[in-house]
């Protein structure tokens, strides 16, 4: 993605924040933007679709033209090509057209809970905090605008593009929010450097302080330039601050990782978390990418990490 489209979209984005916490904005405009690339997602699966449908040589082809609107609205459709299920009055262009509207906080949070009920993978994820937010009036409209003008299409090439705003906004707010921006964010360039180390081919990540994702998304862009597949390698993770952990689980789901963050997002559940993935798994985890829970994880004496590598 150019850079300084990415600068544009940050400088407005930043200005329309004004007075108000970077801590409380990113959630905001990170949701807005992940809300904005499944709803184009699906527009994309939509347009494949019609086709489909009017094509003879197609499997999904329907003689009948009448039937083509209802099929269109068929969740399995979507579903069966990986792609969310966004009803109706969630799709961004709904959203859009009533941006100008006082309570457009209370629209954007109904649509969350609307994709959350249709799309069990995201569940808890979504963070409904749009109809309380403290933006100055019309600025939550301003921002639907200009999250409009980015474009997610063409397959594959959507999710590197929102990937890129995505960790390139974390980062923007992870620097204003300063000392605190360190325990959701570390840069790109020292994650990179540590994946290098770890070199996991393949096998069992896990990440015991996740923060935003960041050692994932790395360990996904090794095996790719390595000429590996993503499935090579199964993920696995913890965060104890809920809302990181919903910033996260978006990273992960716009990428198509599948991973086990855990279901429970407390201090107390890493015990327990570790526990059960050790019954589960059969080998051994082979890559940890931190040890700042040793303390609390008995780590040492677990034998499914003793031969675990971290950085």
């Amino acid at each position: 993605m150019n850079q300084d489209l990415r600068k544009t979209l940050w400088a407005a984005a930043d200005k329309l924040r004004s007075s108000m916490d970077a801590a409380e904005y990113k959630h905001i405009v990170l949701g807005l933007i992940f809300v904005k690339y499944i709803s184009d997602a699906f527009d994309e699966r939509r347009d494949v679709l019609k086709l489909a449908f009017a094509d003879q040589r197609s499997e999904l082809h329907l003689p009948e033209a009448a039937d083509h609107a209802d099929a269109l609205e068929e969740r399995d459709y979507y579903t069966m090509a990986n792609v969310f299920w966004v009803p109706s009055s969630a799709r961004w262009e709904a959203i859009r057209a009533q941006a100008k509207q006082a309570d457009i906080g209370v629209r954007i949070d109904a649509a969350l809970e609307a994709i959350e009920a249709d799309n069990p993978r995201l569940k808890g994820i979504l963070d409904k905090r749009f109809g309380r937010t403290q933006l100055e009036p019309g600025r939550l409209g301003e921002l639907v605008d200009l999250v409009s003008t980015i474009g997610f299409g063409e397959g594959h090439h959507a999710k590197d593009l929102l990937g890129e705003i995505y960790e390139y906004f974390l980062g923007q707010f992870a620097t204003a929010e300063g000392k605190k921006g360190g325990q959701f964010y570390t840069p790109a360039s020292v994650v990179k450097v540590l994946v290098e180390v770890l070199a996991p081919h393949h096998g069992r990540v896990y990440d015991p302080c996740c923060g935003s994702g960041g050692m994932f998304v790395q360990s996904e862009k090794f095996i790719a330039a390595h000429g590996g597949r993503t499935d090579d390698i199964s993920i696995y993770g913890q965060e104890a601050n809920p809302t990181t952990w919903r910033l996260v689980a978006m990273n992960l789901a716009i990428r198509g990782l599948a991973a086990d963050l855990g279901k429970e997002r407390t201090r107390e559940s890493f015990q327990q978390f570790f526990t059960l993935i050790g019954k589960e798994l059969s080998e051994k985890i082979e890559f940890v990418c931190s040890d700042m829970w040793k303390p609390y994880l008995q780590l040492i004496t677990m034998p499914e990490f003793q031969s675990a590598r971290a950085p």
